[in-house]
């Protein structure tokens, strides 16, 4: 008699298939984050002047606004991963599950935008 167990490779495999591709995207945005950090604590103690004039000419530096926008489109991307786990892990109706995450990505898409504005608006 043959066992039919569900283990090995040709077992069914269910579901959103995020794993991985989830944890490598949480790992290198978290490090895009950090290097960013570091890039940025360096420039400010470094830094002679401390007032706005100062702090704007970070920033004045097309490179800078580069660098700090893809940091924080890696920010907005981490955050999607996280949330969109939760809304999947704990939010079990589908239909409120969708609107959440559909809200979540107006919400992050927005935040984006506004980003944007913001750093070449300076």
């Amino acid at each position: 008699m043959a066992i039919h167990n569900q283990i090995g490779p040709k077992r069914l495999v269910v579901g959103a298939h995020y794993g991985l591709r989830d944890w490598l995207a949480q790992r290198v945005t978290a490090v895009i984050m950090a290097v960013y950090t570091v890039i940025l604590l360096v420039w400010f103690f470094g830094a002679q002047d401390f007032s706005y004039e100062g702090w704007a000419s970070i920033f004045a530096t097309q490179w800078m606004k580069l660098a700090t926008f893809v940091t924080l489109l890696s920010l907005f991307y981490h955050a999607w991963v996280g949330i969109r786990d939760i809304w999947m892990d704990y939010v079990k109706p589908v239909g409120v599950r969708l609107t959440l995450q559909v809200l979540s990505i107006v919400w992050l898409v927005a935040c984006a935008a506004f980003a944007a504005q913001i750093l070449w608006g300076v």
